[in-house]
């Protein structure tokens, strides 16, 4: 039986990168986030943790700052599964063509 650490280790040489993995870390930010979130936000998560570890060139001090980022942002969802915010909803722009705005003042 193949256990985590050596899954990343032959993961690693098949993806042709070069790093150190924190599995405790991501397991635990993944169970957070599926705790929190919604189970699919779990390997969401921790890829999007990757990606921006990736593209800031962090070292493990950086990644574990990047993690709490994440871990707070999770801890603190108040939104269930199926929530729908107002402001994303697409709802259809009133046609005020013939009302008359002239001389109406908008605050930018």
């Amino acid at each position: 039986m193949v256990n985590l650490h050596d899954w990343i280790d032959e993961l690693c040489d098949a993806l042709d990168i070069e790093t150190e993995v924190d599995e405790g870390l991501l397991n635990d930010l993944s169970d957070l986030a599926i705790e929190n979130v919604e189970r699919v936000a779990g390997p969401v998560t921790t890829y999007l943790l990757g990606y921006a570890a990736g593209t800031q060139s962090a070292g493990p001090e950086a990644v574990e700052r990047l993690a709490a980022l994440a871990q707070s942002l999770a801890e603190g969802w108040d939104r269930p599964a199926g929530f729908v915010d107002p402001l994303d909803v697409d709802q259809p722009v009133p046609d005020d063509t013939g009302v008359d705005h002239s001389g109406e003042r908008f605050e930018a």
